[in-house]
């Protein structure tokens, strides 16, 4: 017989998703809400900061 523990009621893998995966799905959204709520100056100059301290 198959093994069909790995299966969930929806077909669907349990466990983690992959890193990759998660920014794949959170970046469109993050750049969806910065752009309709106008935050944009605020990230570049967080990006600016964490460039400078990453940049030492």
């Amino acid at each position: 017989m198959a093994e069909t523990s790995w299966r969930t009621a929806g077909g669907r893998r349990s466990g983690r998703r992959h890193p990759l995966v998660a920014v794949a799905m959170a970046v469109p959204l993050a750049v969806l809400l910065t752009v309709v709520f106008g935050g944009w100056d605020a990230v570049v100059t967080q990006a600016s900061s964490v460039a400078g301290i990453l940049g030492r």
